[in-house]
């Protein structure tokens, strides 16, 4: 009867050794599959978020460029258009300032403070995993764009142009669509750091 039990009960322990074998070997390779997965799945959203940054940080540079090239073609050296009687205005100055005018003296600095505003923005964009801070973040590429562009091209030389500013409100600095943007950038930006949101996506609590 032992011999029989031995014989019998051989195949199934070795039946059993056999199948516990692929089960150990098997879980270390479900893990990196799914570590696989996940790491597949995190990089295209990666990725979207930077389409989204870039995609409207060109809407806003494109705005912001179509409007200034109107402006100067059409109103510059003309009267001021009335919009909201005299709350609100379009008239075209040249700034040679920064946002809203301020600090005509600065003109080179401001010059290479929005290049290097340009340049962290990119570099932060590659870690970026935040749809809201895709659009803050666009929005200040393309409103930085937008008045470098001004900087560059227009006179009275590279790097020292004045920029094309036209919207102007009652009892306040006349400016453009780059500096909407720049403002509205900033303020979505306080705001998400408020609320403990980060560029990764992740949200922390202080």
């Amino acid at each position: 009867m032992a011999e029989a039990e031995r014989i019998i009960g051989t195949p199934d322990s070795a039946g059993a050794d056999e199948t516990a074998a692929p089960e150990g070997t098997d879980a270390p390779e479900g893990t990196a599959a799914s570590e696989g997965t996940a790491a597949s799945e995190e990089r295209p959203k990666g990725r979207r978020k930077i389409v989204a940054l870039f995609v409207v940080a060109v809407l806003a540079y494109l705005l912001d460029l179509g409007s200034k090239m109107l402006v100067v073609a059409k109103l510059e050296g003309h009267e001021p258009i009335e919009l909201v009687g005299d709350l609100l205005r379009l008239d075209a100055i040249r700034n040679p300032g920064a946002a809203f005018g301020m600090g005509e003296a600065f003109t080179i600095i401001f010059t290479c403070i929005a290049a290097a505003v340009i340049v962290v923005i990119i570099r932060l964009a590659r870690k970026l995993y935040s749809l809201p801070w895709a659009i803050a973040l666009g929005l200040l590429l393309g409103g930085a764009l937008g008045n470098l562009t001004d900087r560059i091209f227009r006179s009275p030389g590279v790097f020292e142009g004045a920029v094309v500013d036209f919207i102007a409100p009652a009892h306040f600095a006349v400016f453009n669509l780059a500096d909407s943007a720049i403002v509205c950038g900033g303020i979505l930006i306080v705001i998400l750091s408020f609320r403990g949101l980060d560029p990764d996506g992740t949200v922390h609590k202080d």
